[in-house]
């Protein structure tokens, strides 16, 4: 399997970061596009260098770098996850204005119609971001908010991050252990 992970300048880096721990682990070739504003957040919120990040790729471009392999749609991967999204990234998407590599190669993975989650980072979340939203979802991108379930009685800030990646997973059809699923709990 062949993935391309971005993760753009939203608050919640750790959850690309977790989704690119997990990929490594499963064996999975990761193309990585991480913007400039997402690198200081990295920092800021975890305290990880880009270096760091980038160890956990198989192949990382410059988010400008717009003759990437993955900028073309002959260019075969299976899907691409923006983790966290934030809604100017969202927008460009929905906007098909592919002023960077995240939204060339987004543009490439709707077009080829292969799988798409946005995992946006907003809140509240306004008419505009709803309908962009929206716009996506209706030619076939996932919008997968990071909004924690607590059927699965997490006990830790890992294991809410856990449920959201493992949700990620879930629609790539990639097998983990990361969360349980509903209907293996009991309840009394």
């Amino acid at each position: 399997m062949r993935l391309v992970v971005a993760i753009t300048g939203a608050s919640g880096s750790i959850y690309g970061i977790r989704l690119l721990e997990v990929l490594k682990e499963k064996g999975i070739e990761v193309h990585l596009i991480v913007t400039k504003n997402a690198e200081k957040i990295i920092f800021h919120e975890t305290g990880k260098t880009i270096n760091d990040v980038k160890s956990l790729a198989s192949f990382c471009y410059g988010e400008e770098d717009l003759t990437a392999l993955i900028a073309s749609g002959s260019f075969e991967f299976d899907g691409m996850i923006v983790i966290p999204c934030s809604m100017k990234t969202l927008s460009g998407i929905a906007s098909g204005f592919a002023f960077n590599l995240v939204i060339r190669a987004a543009d490439v993975t709707l077009k080829e119609k292969r799988n798409l989650i946005l995992v946006p980072r907003e809140t509240p979340l306004n008419v505009i971001h709803l309908l962009n939203m929206l716009k996506l979802a209706k030619i076939g991108a996932v919008i997968l908010p990071p909004i924690p379930s607590f059927y699965n009685c997490p006990k830790s800030v890992d294991d809410i991050i856990n449920h959201t990646v493992g949700r990620i997973l879930d629609i790539l059809k990639i097998r983990h252990e990361l969360y349980k699923k509903w209907g293996h709990h009991q309840y009394g």
